[in-house]
Formats: structure tokens, sequence, C-alpha cells
């Protein structure tokens, strides 16, 4: 382009000095350089946007300009045409009237959505069913239409139990494991293993080394069995992740006592949500705010504070509620509503507690 735009005013200037015609004027350079524009423009917009104001004046002007000509316009004939058969085709759209057939009322919809959505082992006749129950008539391919779009295919292909709903419907039978690290003022590097009740939310110190090698951590998990004693019958799952530091001994221990260990998938951290929540949780409330010395600093440091998060932080995952209630901790005020509320400073002022003075 920019070849013949150059050729086309030089060749407008030697005609124009052996007297074969005019000299080009402002008028030829400006749309010389108009040309010129209009090309380095085509050149960045891959694909420029018309409004109706912009289509309608394209289209008014290709009828002054023989059709030869129209390879001056960014848009190509077909596009014109197509533009003009879309206004035809507005022209003839008549607009609803409401007559036609309507959809299901949103109180038939919604419980319908519902039911699929919390049982997705339910087929249609089964919805119909329920439906039914509550006084909603819906037919089965009524239901069918709704769930279909809504995005919900039948049972019970609708969708399979995530890793976050198997934990919750197995909450009451499940632990939860994982190591976390903690770096000393000396630079020296502590590995931190514990346990989740996933129910309560109730966490256990299970044990703090610098070197974590499988024989140490299934002795922990020796331990852990000696603490719960009787209530090791409560837990049928424990959830952990493919840390080589969980060998076949540490299964072993769990499944000597009826507890089946179950593997998270490869790289999926969230699998072990209860457990990674935790860490977060012990880092941003304490961990992140002190300096650790060694191996017994650190142990002091996690008791206190486990003794905090197990029997005075609401968690609301619980509704509010403590891992470990205060009538299970031997009695207390818990539900007195008079007396001076006072200030228990753990960690040193890190944290506080407040409660009703005896």
């Amino acid at each position: 382009m920019v070849v013949r735009t150059l050729g086309f005013v030089i060749v407008r200037r030697l005609l124009g000095l052996v007297g074969l015609g005019p000299s080009p004027d402002a008028r030829d350079t400006e749309i010389a350089v108009l040309r010129h524009q209009l090309a380095v423009v085509g050149r960045q917009v891959a694909r420029p946007r018309f409004t109706p104001t912009d289509r309608m004046l394209l289209a008014s002007l290709a009828k002054l300009l023989p059709r030869e000509r129209w390879k001056v316009f960014v848009v190509t004939p077909a596009t014109l045409l197509r533009w003009h058969r879309g206004l035809v085709a507005r022209r003839w759209t008549y607009p609803p009237t409401g007559r036609g057939r309507r959809g299901l009322p949103e109180s038939t919809v919604e419980p319908v959505v519902r039911l699929a959505t919390e049982n997705p082992r339910w087929g249609y006749l089964r919805i119909v069913g329920e439906a039914r129950k509550l006084g909603i008539v819906v037919s089965a391919t009524s239901v069918r239409t709704i769930l279909r779009r809504r995005g919900l295919g039948p049972a019970p292909r609708r969708r399979g139990p995530t890793w976050v709903g198997f934990l919750r419907a197995q909450a009451v039978e499940t632990l939860a494991t994982d190591f976390f690290t903690v770096e000393t003022v000396a630079l020296a590097r502590l590995y931190v293993l514990f346990f989740v009740e996933v129910d309560s939310r109730r966490v256990h110190l299970a044990g703090i080394t610098a070197r974590p090698t499988g024989a140490w951590v299934t002795q922990q998990a020796r331990n852990l069995l000696m603490e719960l004693g009787e209530r090791t019958d409560r837990f049928r799952f424990l959830v952990r992740d493919r840390d080589a530091k969980f060998t076949t001994s540490f299964e072993a221990v769990f499944a000597g006592a009826g507890v089946e260990v179950v593997r998270i998938p490869p790289r999926a951290p969230r699998a072990n949500a209860y457990a990674e929540r935790w860490v977060r949780t012990v880092r941003t409330e304490c961990l992140d705010w002190q300096l650790i010395w060694s191996d017994c600093h650190l142990h002091r440091v996690l008791t206190a504070y486990l003794a905090h998060y197990n029997r005075a932080r609401p968690h609301r995952g619980l509704g509010l509620g403590i891992p470990v209630p205060v009538a299970a901790n031997g009695g207390g005020r818990a539900d007195a509503a008079a007396g001076r509320i006072e200030r228990v400073d753990v960690l040193g002022g890190l944290l506080h507690e407040y409660r009703r003075a005896a």
C-alpha cells in the first residue's frame, strides 16, 4: 500500500511536469494520506465494530457508488447485503403477544431443582412423587425439561459425590492428618504431625521432630490411639495425603484398630481440606506472631494454642460452637447470663479468652 500511494503521487507529478495532465493538488494529496491511514488502521484492527448508524450510512453510500468501486469499503459487498437482510427480518418480526405456550411457574421449578440437587440419585418419577407429596403437580417430562435447562442430567449420572461431600457425610467417623513445617530462629526446620477429628474439629498434636522417619510417624499413630482410648471405635476413616512418611506400618496401626486409611488424589490438597484449613489457622493466629527457638519451645506454644482452639475458640463450621464443650471440661458457668466478664490472656496476651467470673 505504501508503494502504491507514493507511486500515485510521483506519477501525477511527472505527468504534470511534461504537460500530460494536471499536477496533484492538495485534494489529491489529502486523498492519498487518508487512504494510507485507512490501510494502517486496517492492519491494527482485525475486525472493526459498526454501530447501527455506521451500517445505515455505509449502506446508503453504497447505492451512490458503482458496484465495481465497492472495494473502497472496509466491509465486503456480502456484508452490506447481510445487513440489509437483517433489517428486513427485523422489520417483519412481531413482538410476542403472550398468547403462546408459557413455562412452568417458579413455584414449581424451584422445588423440582432443589429436590434434584439435594438428591442426585433420584430419577424423574421419584421427583414427581416427592413433588406430589408437597402439593406440586408436575409430569416426568416437565421435570426432565426443567433439569436439562439447569444443566442437571438424569440420575444416577447427575453428579458424583465430591470429596467435600464425602467428608461431610462421613464426618462423624473421620479423622484427618497432615504435616506442616516451622522454621526456628536458627533456620532449623521442624515437622509437626497432627490429627483432626472432622466432625468436632478437635485437633490432636501428635509430635514434633526435625527428622520425621517412618518409624517415628508410626509410633505417633500408636500414641494417638492410646490417647483416644475407647473413642477409637467412633472412627472408620483416616484421610491423609501421599507423603512418603506415611508408611505401610503407619496404615497397619490404624487397620488393626478398624480404621481404614483413605489417600487423597495426587496434587489435590483440597481433598484434605480440614487439615489444610487448620494449618492456615494456626499460622495466621499463632505461629506468624511468634519466634520459635527450639522444638521444646514450639511444643509449649502449640500446646497452649490447642487448649485455646479446642476449648475456647468459636468455629463457624460448628455454628459458632467449640470442639470440646464447656460442660465436658468439668463444669463451669457456661450458661450464666450474669456476672462480671473477665479476660484470660493466652500466650502472653497474643490471644484473649472471655468468660463470666465465678
